[in-house]
């Protein structure tokens, strides 16, 4: 499987996010003890998994989507993909919010790890 530098970036900016997030998840968790550390960073860790595998198949549905040659299917095409994504992205976050292991809010924090991969690539990707 090969992918470009661009979502090679993502994937490393979103690694890098996660880890901080779990960090300070860790760090919060030794003054409010509510927060279980183990539990939380598996939440960032799911969520930061699936948006490095939700940026590959981005990746993949634009490479597909530009050769289509109709302009209403590549359309059709990519909001069939959004849509799956979003879902899978719900999927996980509801699985997260039921199985006792994993910490809702570990998954949600890990979820912006996409968000922050989007913001370093708008502001260090030179534009033509």
């Amino acid at each position: 499987m090969r992918i470009s530098g661009t979502v090679r970036k993502m994937v490393m900016v979103m690694l890098a996010t996660g880890l901080i997030m779990a960090v300070a998840g860790f760090v919060f968790s030794l003054f409010q003890p509510i927060i279980h550390p183990f539990n939380f960073m598996l939440g960032v860790l799911l969520t930061t998994g699936l948006n490095i595998v939700k940026a590959i198949w981005l990746e993949r549905v634009v490479e597909r989507a530009v050769t289509i040659e109709s302009q209403d299917a590549a359309a059709n095409l990519i909001r069939v993909q959004y849509f799956l994504r979003f879902l899978l992205t719900g999927a996980v976050l509801v699985a997260a919010a039921l199985i006792p292991v994993v910490d809702l809010w570990g998954a949600v924090a890990g979820i912006f790890t996409f968000h922050a991969a989007k913001y370093y690539l708008m502001l260090t990707v030179k534009t033509l």
